[in-house]
């Protein structure tokens, strides 16, 4: 059975935390002396106000029900991204900045899920409210926000097990600590310790105070969001740019890995990790890749290409998304293989987008194995990552995971087509969505506004957008009769 009254007590609890980060908010209007103040109150009043209606409903779940489900934790998860959003957009709705509620929720859901598409034409138009408001959500989405709950409030009880299940990224959860809050904890203490270098860095770079800041959550995050129109390519600054590579493809990185190699010191841990070899492995052949192309058609000479390339393919493969230029005006054939990174994706376990390189390398390793078994039936030949044998449910997930990711990428395609964007565009934008990427490919650039696309579009790209960030099960299998059925 589904637990009606625990799901509400949860949700409320979400609700009552989102109320107070949107009061945090608040301060920006009052200290720039902008006019988006009433948003932010109205927003956090509406939130405060549905948080404690649903923590009355769920009020003595543990006298009345008992414990927490699996099929609750997906129900929770997915519920209270979308209720996130929808009171995530009313800073923008009601200040009138976004008089739109459909653009309104885009512009959130996109922030939350870290895709980074955007509906504004005019982003350096909007009060520093709103532009932290924008980039925070990209910050409390990188990690998920019912993660961040679990890993800073443990109200859930055993419920969070079922929770972290529901949100985590990737075909494996690997636990630093037996106890999920603690591990939430210190994966929380790299991503605070990432966004915190990385504004300091920009800082230095000559990047004002609340650019660094906001520059360095949507880094962390792997989102993309700018406060510039011309995103990073506005500060025309080289050094700027290598700090965001660096950080771009540290958040990439595994952040249980990445505790154990900051915290513990283990430099060894992560040499013998199958999953960021081949992270890196690609994000170098892509890189030489197009910065050969980039010299041999004469578009920069020799230090350009190589940094127009390393920024790109870091900020496509770990689906971040910034740019300096324009990058569809380059050859084909190099706009054409960076769209073949926004399926790769970086590590599970980080901030990015896409299908993981964890599930590139077990589908690798299946496909050699199975040449190997043509020559060789009766041979025993297990996939091994990091020294471990996969096993076969495992392997038979991450088939049907990217079996599910072609499809509605394709799916995608259709639907676009038939609202009338062109083929290259709408290939793009489906592509760009479920990887959470934001960027588009096609004939009219990778980063214009999304605000000219129909308003089905936008909805249905919210779709694909959260289907990405939970990495598709966890979304439509909501969708399904039998999940539903009480047993």
């Amino acid at each position: 059975m589904i637990h009606v009254k625990i799901i509400h007590r949860i949700l409320g609890v979400l609700l009552l935390i989102e109320s107070g980060i949107l009061l945090l908010c608040s301060f920006f209007p009052v200290f720039y002396a902008e006019n988006d103040l009433f948003g932010f109150i109205m927003a956090a009043l509406l939130s405060a106000c549905c948080g404690m209606i649903f923590m009355m409903i769920g009020k003595s779940t543990r006298n009345q029900e008992g414990g927490m489900t699996r099929r609750d934790g997906y129900i929770v998860v997915a519920i209270s991204w979308v209720l996130f959003s929808v009171f995530g957009s009313m800073p923008y709705y009601v200040s009138g900045y976004i008089p739109n509620f459909t653009d309104a929720y885009f512009e959130t859901i996109s922030g939350f899920t870290t895709t980074g598409a955007t509906i504004l034409d005019d982003i350096e138009a909007m009060p520093h409210g709103l532009l932290f408001w924008r980039s925070l959500t990209q910050w409390i989405g990188g990690l998920g926000i019912v993660f961040f709950t679990v890993a800073v409030l443990p109200i859930f009880g055993v419920g969070e097990v079922q929770l972290f299940a529901a949100e985590a990224i990737g075909p494996t959860h690997g636990k630093l600590h037996p106890r999920i809050s603690v591990s939430g904890r210190w994966i929380i203490m790299v991503y605070v310790l990432i966004t915190v270098l990385c504004a300091v860095c920009l800082r230095l770079c000559g990047m004002g105070v609340f650019d660094s800041v906001n520059h360095a959550l949507c880094t962390a995050a792997t989102g993309g969001f700018s406060t510039k129109n011309a995103s990073i390519g506005f500060y025309n600054s080289h050094s700027i740019e290598y700090v965001i590579i660096f950080f771009m493809f540290l958040s990439g990185i595994n952040y249980g890995l990445l505790y154990f190699v900051i915290f513990r010191a283990k430099l060894g841990k992560m040499a013998r990790d199958t999953e960021f070899k081949w992270y890196l492995t690609v994000l170098l052949i892509f890189t030489v890749i197009v910065a050969i192309g980039l010299y041999i058609s004469k578009s920069y000479n020799g230090s350009a290409s190589i940094r127009n390339a390393l920024f790109h393919v870091t900020a496509i493969i770990t689906t971040t998304g910034f740019t300096t230029t324009d990058y569809t005006q380059w050859p084909p054939f190099i706009w054409m293989l960076l769209g073949l990174g926004m399926y790769f994706g970086a590590c599970a376990g980080s901030t990015s987008g896409g299908m993981k390189s964890i599930r590139i390398a077990i589908l690798f390793k299946a496909m050699r194995n199975e040449f190997s078994r043509i020559l060789h039936p009766n041979a025993v030949l297990p996939v091994r990552v990091s020294g471990k044998v996969i096993p076969q449910a495992t392997k038979q997930s991450v088939l049907t995971f990217s079996i599910f990711i072609i499809a509605l990428v394709f799916i995608g395609w259709f639907f676009y087509l038939a609202i009338g964007i062109d083929i290259a565009d709408a290939y793009g934008t489906a592509l760009s969505c479920l990887s959470n990427v934001g960027l588009t490919i096609g004939d009219h650039g990778c980063n214009v506004p999304w605000s000219d696309m129909p308003w089905i579009g936008k909805w249905f790209s919210t779709f694909l957008m959260l289907v990405g960030r939970l990495e598709v099960f966890s979304v439509l299998l909501l969708l399904t009769p039998s999940f539903w059925k009480r047993r």
